[in-house]
């Protein structure tokens, strides 16, 4: 049978190979999603009895693990309807979906903002975005033992947990193995909706509790389209920053990924001189303004440069782990895409002989105004 422009036939075992790795994630945490999974299929596509095990079709898996079996519910099947084909979606193509749009009390309201802090695919999207999200996201109330999700099926909603707790099982061979826990907060089930394939776990409900649901027409509207926005815009601006030509297409990538937006308006101090610093920023709408307090004086700021879209700015504190060594203050509207300390220094090791030379040029500057060095 011939499949058409919009319909991607899965290959055999396609779905033992990503059951095997959301596994390995729930066990090992990564806290680099990107990075792991570089590693982790490039471990199976170098080891070749692991490699085997993915091109051949074995007959039967086998589980010898019988340790765990006892404790451990056997989840039946209820003959759902399995997926066998994923339909092609593009994410920065215009999507004319008309979202259902679920009432809810103020208490309700207030509780799901609450729920929805932290959840890191909200990330993306603007506050326009994020009022249609929990416009159309409903309640489901859930009791002990109820099955969330069942691995196989296709996917339905996105799910956000307001109460409860949950176990996550993997199949594995005939029998189902428990690999994490989520207990009152946290979010499940985006993989099946992102990619249209079946669930790669089982999730039951521990105890009675309450979830957020979004379904996968939303989901995808909102949140993937945002995401693949945000991910184009960053690299984008990041393939203009001359500095970051040191970097891999995949290292911007990884980089691109880690950066959130802020915004100031004019005036708004962005670093203060003599902090601490935990943040790197890349400018990408407006202009900003650098200044170095003259010690000599005690209080008079001097401004020794104006930094516009493309330049960026709060990285030698990073590098040198010392006190901010200048304010830098919006000109007008300012948006900036900005780097945390920790994916600093986890994904711009190559760059950081050019910064050390930026911090040279600083000195220059203090020196050229006469002002003193710290």
């Amino acid at each position: 049978m011939q499949t058409s422009k919009d319909e991607l036939t899965l290959p055999k075992l396609y779905h033992d190979l990503l059951r095997d790795f959301v596994c390995s994630v729930f066990e090992e945490k990564p806290e680099d999603l990107v990075d792991y999974a570089a590693v982790y299929f490039q471990n199976i596509n170098n080891t070749e009895s692991l490699k085997t095990r993915y091109v051949m079709k074995t007959k039967e898996a086998s589980f010898d693990d019988e340790g765990d079996l006892e404790e451990r519910p056997v989840i039946k099947s209820r003959g759902r309807r399995q997926a066998v084909a994923a339909q092609s979606y593009d994410p920065t193509a215009e999507d004319d979906t008309e979202l259902v749009f679920h009432e809810k009390t103020s208490q309700q309201l207030e509780k799901l903002q609450n729920d929805v802090k932290g959840i890191l695919l909200f990330k993306s999207i603007d506050s326009v975005q994020l009022k249609a999200v929990l416009g159309a996201m409903f309640e489901r109330v859930v009791k002990e033992g109820e099955i969330v999700i069942r691995q196989g099926d296709d996917g339905d909603n996105f799910y956000v947990i307001s109460e409860g707790k949950y176990d996550i099982f993997i199949k594995d061979g005939r029998n189902d193995k428990l690999v994490a826990q989520l207990d009152g907060k946290g979010s499940f089930g985006e993989l099946a909706l992102m990619y249209n394939c079946p669930r790669a776990a089982t999730i039951i409900a521990k105890s009675p509790g309450k979830l957020w649901c979004l379904d996968q027409a939303a989901f995808r509207k909102i949140i993937v389209t945002a995401q693949a926005k945000k991910r184009k815009l960053f690299e984008d601006l990041l393939e203009n920053v001359p500095m970051l030509s040191e970097l891999t297409p995949y290292e911007r990538m990884n980089l691109a990924d880690s950066l959130d937006t802020q915004k100031f308006e004019d005036g708004d101090r962005i670093i203060k001189e003599g902090d601490e610093a935990h943040n790197m920023f890349f400018i990408m709408e407006g202009t900003v303004r650098v200044t170095i307090a003259d010690k000599s004086d005690g209080s008079e700021e001097k401004e020794v440069l104006r930094q516009h879209a493309g330049d960026y700015f709060g990285e030698l504190a990073l590098v040198t782990k010392k006190p901010r060594a200048a304010c830098v203050y919006a000109v007008d509207a300012v948006t900036v895409a900005v780097l945390d300390s920790g994916a600093f220094e986890r994904l711009l090791g190559p760059c950081v002989d050019i910064m050390k030379r930026n911090f040279d040029n600083y000195e220059k500057v203090r020196k050229n105004l006469g002002i003193e060095t710290k």
